[in-house]
């Protein structure tokens, strides 16, 4: 993880939780799903995303917990590519308590750029490729795809 990575805020919402009242285990799919998006949007791939100029398919995802996080929860999660190759790319997600040091959970996720129409491999551009090198220096999005100044949660 870098030294200042992209930073993406959600608040834990009711239905996200699971009996024991915590964040249900499949949940933090989807929060990386969305912190990837917007990682990916900070960095000037968005409108390539919407029209599908840009397209990649998962090919794993691990996630190991190391505490809860319960409802109504502002969760930070720090996004950064942790790995370039020819035609993936790794993504680390670290996931706390907004504001707070202590890590929650940790993702690792790997994706392969392909051909939107095809679906067919294709390698990571010169451009793609300097754009995870430099991470998101700092960019702050939220749930709403907003940047946002952080204040104390």
């Amino acid at each position: 993880m870098t030294d200042d990575p992209f930073r993406y805020y959600v608040r834990v919402r009711y239905g996200e939780c699971d009996a024991q009242k915590v964040v249900f285990n499949a949940r933090y799919a989807d929060y990386v799903d969305l912190s990837t998006t917007e990682f990916l949007r900070a960095l000037g791939f968005g409108e390539a995303l919407i029209s599908g100029a840009f397209d990649y398919q998962l090919v794993k995802l691990t996630i190991e917990w190391k505490a809860p996080a319960r409802f109504d929860q502002v969760l930070e999660l720090s996004v950064s590519a942790a790995q370039l190759g020819n035609t993936s790319f790794t993504i680390a997600t670290e996931f706390r308590l907004a504001g707070e040091e202590p890590i929650l959970a940790t993702a690792e996720t790997v994706y392969v750029l392909v051909d939107a129409r095809t679906l067919q491999k294709t390698p990571l551009s010169a451009e793609l490729r300097a754009a995870l090198e430099k991470g998101g220096q700092g960019a702050i999005t939220d749930h709403a795809g907003y940047r946002v100044a952080v204040e104390k949660w």
